[in-house]
């Protein structure tokens, strides 16, 4: 009866001992792939939160354009930059290609602007608008770096004909522009509206600013191309003086 008591007790002394054995973790077999799982996942978070871009209040409100503040404090404005930095990231295969040519053309660009007097931030331009590839054409006729159409481009100085297309000469077409983007500002004395008109003419953006009776460009009810235009500038000088934040590794 002794015996029986005593291996019973046995028995259940050495379910006990395996149960406990296989509950316990094993070492490194099962506690360090977990663990360092734990500790990268914490690591990254950490690196992700030390971005600018992260700290969202902070770092929309240091967006600018023009040297002018962009009104990020409207949620539409936020939520419309955040839709196009995302685009011009470089999860986005042309974004490698836009850099590069930016390394390439920008200094060249911004050094021609400050000549006349133009804000730096204009120098994005051609890339919103060509991606700085002077074979790109619209199918309005618009061509070149800048994508002039051809009345403009003449009206500027260029030669545009059946022999000649100097919008596809970067300097040249480059002055060009300059000059018409210091008229528009002439005649708007805003940078944001010479942007937007630059995209839209003069003429079809003053007719909206008088039937709306508001000459703000972020209140401005504008077609869909020229409504997201200057937020796409905005991008692409973002995520090009920034590439880190963009997902650019070396």
């Amino acid at each position: 009866m002794i015996k029986k008591r005593v291996l019973c007790f046995s028995a259940i002394l050495s379910i006990m001992v395996l149960s406990k054995l296989q509950s316990r973790p094993q070492g490194i077999s099962i506690e360090n792939p977990y663990k360092q799982i734990m500790l990268e996942h914490a690591a990254r978070l950490k690196e992700e939160a030390k971005s600018p871009r992260n700290n969202s209040k902070a770092y929309f409100s240091s967006l600018t354009f023009a040297e002018a503040s962009v009104p990020t404090e409207d949620v539409k404005v936020k939520s419309k930059l955040s839709q196009y930095l995302a685009k011009f990231s470089f999860k986005k295969v042309r974004s490698h290609e836009m850099h590069n040519r930016a390394d390439k053309y920008l200094p060249k660009i911004a050094k021609i602007l400050k000549s006349y007097g133009i804000p730096e931030d204009f120098k994005y331009i051609p890339i919103v608008e060509s991606g700085l590839d002077p074979r790109v054409s619209s199918h309005k006729g618009a061509g070149g770096y800048w994508q002039f159409m051809p009345t403009t481009a003449r009206l500027y100085g260029l030669k545009v004909n059946g022999n000649v297309d100097e919008r596809k000469d970067f300097i040249k077409s480059t002055h060009a522009a300059a000059r018409y983007l210091k008229s528009l500002y002439e005649e708007f004395g805003d940078w944001t509206l010479v942007a937007a008109a630059y995209n839209v003419g003069g003429g079809s953006l003053k007719s909206s600013i008088r039937n709306q009776k508001k000459d703000d460009y972020y209140k401005l009810r504008l077609n869909g191309e020229t409504a997201s235009y200057v937020y796409k500038i905005i991008s692409v000088k973002e995520v090009i003086e920034n590439p880190r934040m963009y997902g650019y590794k070396i």
